[in-house]
């Protein structure tokens, strides 16, 4: 469902992500994990669309996002970091506002505004101000608008950020629910958040891609926090061997 491609983006002399490449298969989750300052939010930015690239291709269900724009994005919901809310709006009115901008019919717009509120456990607060709701409502705000038009596609940078842990549980478990029909890529630097829910892991670090792998197939016996931190130290280590074959050898340490 998402193919990236070769995906190189340079700021003037910073390369800020240097041939990336990965697939997430429909539906899946994949985790896009790296420290601060990886390129993920970039990543994430190029693949929805907001933002060009200086090189390679992303396909979206087969559709190019740099040259078939509008028809990929169409396939696409993306939550931000930080969620794209009107604070003076009231959820109900915001919601029908971004159905109208992503060319949800008329006649379906009250159906799709019914079904994102139930399905994000918002029906409660549909007359509520979006900026007087608490940040773990703001976040379900974010999700309801990246999904109002049904994509079959949820891009989604830091979705549980700066939130407690029961509003951590209850995002985890909206996005596992999500993912049955749809294709999931969650950008996060939280390891538990990504054992948890996710299918695939792909770690970039320095702009480029560290590892990428099944998590049923990571070595038994180790734990996401080593094998990050294994893959992200160097992409060659002193004695020239790569981040995945020092993997491969934290698995044969735990054999």
């Amino acid at each position: 469902m998402i193919e990236v491609k070769n995906l190189t983006k340079v700021y003037g002399d910073f390369v800020a992500v240097k041939d990336v490449s990965f697939k997430a298969e429909s539906g899946s989750i994949l985790g896009f994990l790296g420290p601060n300052g990886a390129g993920k939010t970039t990543t994430m930015r190029i693949i929805t669309g907001f933002m060009p690239a200086t090189a390679g291709t992303v396909l979206i269900d087969g559709l190019d996002i740099f040259s078939q724009s509008l028809e990929a994005r169409r396939k696409i919901g993306y939550l931000p970091e930080n969620p794209p809310l009107y604070p003076d709006m009231r959820v109900e009115a915001y919601l029908r506002f971004v159905a109208k901008l992503r060319g949800v019919p008329k006649a379906k717009v009250e159906t799709a505004l019914e079904h994102a509120l139930e399905i994000c456990g918002l029906t409660d607060m549909s007359h509520r101000i979006c900026g007087q709701l608490s940040k773990g409502y703001r976040q379900r705000v974010g999700l309801a608008q990246a999904l109002i038009h049904d994509p079959p596609v949820l891009v989604l940078d830091e979705p549980t950020i700066g939130l407690d842990p029961r509003q951590i549980h209850e995002i985890r478990t909206l996005i596992r629910n999500l993912s049955s029909d749809r294709t999931v890529v969650l950008s996060t630097h939280i390891l538990p958040e990504v054992s948890q829910i996710c299918d695939k892991v792909v770690i970039i670090a320095d702009g480029h891609v560290v590892l990428q792998e099944y998590l049923k197939q990571l070595p038994v016996g180790t734990s996401l926090e080593e094998i990050f931190l294994k893959a992200i130290t160097k992409e060659r280590h002193e004695d020239g061997s790569t981040a995945e074959e020092k993997l491969e050898e934290v698995g044969a340490g735990h054999a």
